[in-house]
């Protein structure tokens, strides 16, 4: 689950709470929802504790944003009850008040289980390609990294290597998960475990499952420390 709130203090009282809940595992914590959209690209939390008053993209509208598509499920965590009736209408599991109670808690994240329990199985993702004429699908969770080469994109997964017809930007506003490192580079945001600062202040990033290190843009460079951070 990823924990959303604007004050530390709430962040860290909702983590050390979550310790004493069994079978649950915080993926991060973030401080506003800008930066929870940037999260669940990422990691793909299954749940959002989620702060209602935040600066910028509060909770009610980031909620809103996620009702369509039922992922993440959202506990609302605040300390106005005035915003209850919101919260259930945008579709919210439970609706918890601050400060938040480790029974209260634990009884939020049943309801929630519960629902992922009764949720059909989320469907496998595939990129479509076509070797000599035949045409191949390749799941997204097997792809090691994308490179852009002239009119094509070379795929490299778990199986050998494909080129796609689509171009980076088409297959990153596709599927969310895939990491722009630079114009010409996308990678699972599972593959990435680290990043390698060069003598010659280049940054190189580290990717499970293969020795490849493709290079990193200044550009990109902030948002992959922030997301490995909350990692």
């Amino acid at each position: 689950m990823l924990i959303v709130d604007d004050e530390p203090l709430a962040r860290g009282r909702l983590a050390a709470l979550l310790g004493a809940c069994a079978g649950c595992t915080v993926v991060g914590s973030v401080d506003d929802g800008e930066a929870a959209l940037e999260a669940m690209a990422a990691l793909a939390p299954d749940l959002l504790l989620l702060d209602i008053e935040m600066p910028g993209l509060g909770g009610t509208a980031l909620a809103a944003r996620l009702a369509d598509r039922g992922h993440p499920l959202v506990v609302f965590t605040t300390a106005y009850e005035h915003h209850a009736i919101a919260a259930f209408e945008l579709g919210a599991v439970d609706y918890l008040l601050k400060p938040v109670r480790l029974e209260r808690l634990r009884e939020a994240l049943r309801r929630a289980q519960a629902r992922l329990d009764a949720a059909p199985a989320a469907p496998v993702v595939y990129l479509h390609a076509r070797v000599r004429g035949e045409r191949l699908r390749i799941p997204l969770n097997a792809v090691l990294w994308l490179l852009a080469e002239e009119k094509y994109v070379r795929v490299r997964h778990e199986g050998g290597e494909v080129l796609l017809e689509e171009s980076l930007r088409q297959l990153e506003e596709a599927h969310p998960t895939l990491l722009r490192l630079h114009r010409n580079c996308l990678v699972p945001a599972a593959r990435l475990i680290g990043l390698r600062s060069l003598p010659d202040g280049r940054v190189l990033a580290r990717l499970a499952g293969t020795e490849f290190s493709p290079e990193v843009s200044r550009r990109n460079l902030p948002a992959l420390r922030r997301l490995l951070r909350m990692g």
